[in-house]
């Protein structure tokens, strides 16, 4: 049985900021560039050590990689300005959408899907529709009908109409996706009308296309498709910054600070997923995965968008550091994978494969 979780009361003012006071309040915000460290020691970082991760990367499939401490890139490889395809990393950035909406009162994380009205293609059961909107941030809703993009769990799906919601983990696109509806559907803007104005207007992305947005999928078999995002390395970057410093970008709170202590809380701890998730080294909060088996001052609070191929952002809080990894895969292939005309698997970097290069760089900081 999955943990129950109290309702967040997003104004309890006992919340506390997740990025350290001392860092938080000295630390750089970047401007319409980012700006760099002279070297990756004034950021606190060994040359020797990231010399290593670098040598590390040779043998996978990585494309770019950016480390960021006090709002400046210590280190960097590859091309951190192009734009490619996020994957699953895109769940977290609605979470963190999300925000400013369960704030205000839009979003009810204790609504049902039936209350808002929720259908698909092959009609919803009963049970189905008694699941809440935070049953889909958690990936728990028990509703197993198909799914409108590839990519969720394919094996060990439960019969439909046979969990009851919260009862039981289950990585699948069908929650998901209904994510990006619920949340149109209940604030009236579209998922990239959103991410343009509520964080890549106020962060200053830089390489931000709005039409390079793409929503994505089979609607033959589901009305629900995946709102696909298409970012650079170094936008990413200011995304899992704000994360990091408890959603405040200068003096503007971009994401409320108690939805992202809300939204990073470990939930679904892996014991408790199923699939190839469980026993492993993440668990799951609302759309974002928690590292769970890392120990130390720097993996405090930490929390991971990770994304097929190799798109992860790793937010680090304690530190003030935010680690983007892309493993670039061409839109053409993003598109084909997602309408299910490209079966190619190309090579990619698996979350354990970036969890050791995090590893490499948190030791190269110490």
């Amino acid at each position: 049985m999955v943990q129950p979780t109290r309702r967040a009361t997003l104004g309890a003012a006992a919340l506390s900021l997740l990025a350290a006071p001392t860092l938080a309040q000295t630390a750089t915000i970047p401007g319409a560039a980012w700006a760099r460290h002279a070297r990756p020691e004034d950021a606190g970082f060994r040359a020797d050590g990231l010399a290593e991760v670098e040598r590390m990367t040779k043998d996978l499939a990585t494309t770019s990689l950016m480390v960021v401490r006090g709002g400046r890139i210590a280190w960097s490889l590859g091309d951190i300005a192009e734009v490619s395809y996020l994957a699953s990393a895109r769940k977290s950035i609605l979470s963190m959408l999300y925000g400013r909406y369960v704030e205000n009162g839009t979003i009810d994380l204790d609504r049902t899907i039936g209350d808002i009205g929720i259908d698909d293609v092959q009609t919803l059961l009963p049970i189905e529709r008694t699941a809440r909107i935070r049953h889909l941030l958690t990936a728990t809703s028990g509703i197993y009908h198909p799914q409108g993009s590839p990519g969720g769990s394919t094996t060990g799906i439960p019969a439909r109409g046979s969990q009851t919601p919260g009862a039981r983990f289950l990585y699948n696109n069908w929650d998901f996706n209904v994510c990006g509806t619920v949340f149109e559907t209940l604030t009236g803007k579209t998922v990239f009308a959103a991410l343009a104005s509520d964080l890549a207007g106020p962060l200053g992305f830089e390489d931000f296309d709005p039409a390079r947005q793409r929503m994505l999928g089979f609607p033959d078999q589901s009305r629900h498709l995946a709102y696909h995002l298409f970012l650079s390395g170094r936008d990413m970057a200011r995304l899992g910054l704000v994360m990091a410093r408890g959603g405040r970008w200068g003096g503007q709170q971009v994401v409320p600070e108690a939805w992202v202590r809300e939204s990073t809380k470990l939930r679904i701890p892996a014991a408790q997923l199923t699939e190839g998730y469980k026993d492993g080294p993440l668990g799951y909060g609302y759309l974002w995965w928690v590292p769970e088996t890392r120990t130390g001052a720097a993996w405090r609070n930490a929390a991971l968008a990770n994304g097929n191929y190799g798109q992860f952002i790793l937010v680090m809080p304690e530190t003030d550091t935010v680690i983007v990894h892309r493993r670039a895969v061409t839109d053409a292939f993003a598109i084909g994978r997602n309408m299910g005309t490209d079966n190619s698997n190309p090579r990619g970097v698996s979350s354990g494969e970036f969890l050791r290069l995090a590893d490499a760089i948190v030791a190269a900081g110490a």
